[in-house]
């Protein structure tokens, strides 16, 4: 295979604005670890979804990780696609064989069933019921879990629907219901110091915070619900277990 410089395998990550990621820095300590030295895997912050079709056009390019907002939207321009990540209808990984065949799978679902579940089944209280905070494409794949392992939840939004609740609707009653509030959106992401617009006041050692996000380990809103006794849990472990995954699907 004709190299490009010292490479002649590249992988990366497709998102916006994802200068916070640890992807690169696991994958190329991943590389080290497995003696690879002919790949590269690069950031690749891209302003719009349809700039992913160039990016495909690179021979040399052998998988990728889809994140934040493009989990979704990346799934018209795949091959084919699992069925895990059809159900959820989110894409966080792409293969691509060497007959250009781009197929998308979600090990988002693993990362977070495997990171969530260990908690859960220590946690005390009965009859759990969870609010999910954002609509994007992971916070399908943390209601496929839910599903699964027969937790009620409720999605929240910044606009109220039939399907939906809103910000405003998280009262203390709702609070007392629902024990479990895990947030899908990139609020609090770093540099970004934002949180989730909850009643916090209401929050107690009865429940149970997971954000999604990583980087920073605590956001405001796990620093928010600790400081109200809830236990608490960030994204850093689903990474770690979904990226591994990846890494299986890619060398498959």
């Amino acid at each position: 295979m004709k190299k490009i410089g010292n490479y002649k395998f590249l992988f990366g990550l497709i998102g916006r604005n994802i200068s916070y990621s640890f992807s690169r820095n696991f994958f190329l300590e991943k590389f080290k670890k497995e003696s690879i030295f002919h790949a590269d895997y690069k950031i690749f912050d891209i302003p719009k979804i349809e700039n992913v079709s160039f990016l495909f056009k690179n021979p040399l390019l052998r998988g990728c990780n889809i994140t934040i907002p493009y989990k979704t939207s990346i799934i018209p321009f795949l091959t084919k696609v699992v069925a895990e990540a059809k159900s959820t209808k989110s894409v966080n990984v792409i293969k691509i064989n060497k007959n250009g065949c781009k197929v998308g799978y979600n090990t988002d679902v693993l990362g977070f069933e495997l990171s969530f579940k260990k908690d859960i089944v220590k946690f005390p209280f009965k009859d759990l019921k969870a609010l999910i905070l954002g609509t994007g494409g992971v916070s399908k794949t943390v209601s496929f879990v839910l599903d699964k392992l027969k937790i009620p939840y409720k999605y929240v939004s910044r606009t109220r629907n039939n399907k939906f609740l809103s910000y405003e609707d998280i009262n203390e009653n709702l609070l007392e219901e629902y024990k479990i509030v895990i947030n899908c959106t990139p609020l609090g992401t770093f540099p970004n110091n934002s949180y989730p617009l909850l009643p916090y006041q209401h929050v107690s050692s009865k429940h149970y915070f997971y954000d999604l996000v990583y980087n920073p380990s605590k956001t405001l809103f796990l620093k928010k619900a600790e400081k109200k006794g809830a236990r608490i849990k960030n994204g850093l472990e689903m990474f770690y277990l979904q990226a591994e995954e990846s890494w299986k699907i890619w060398n498959s």
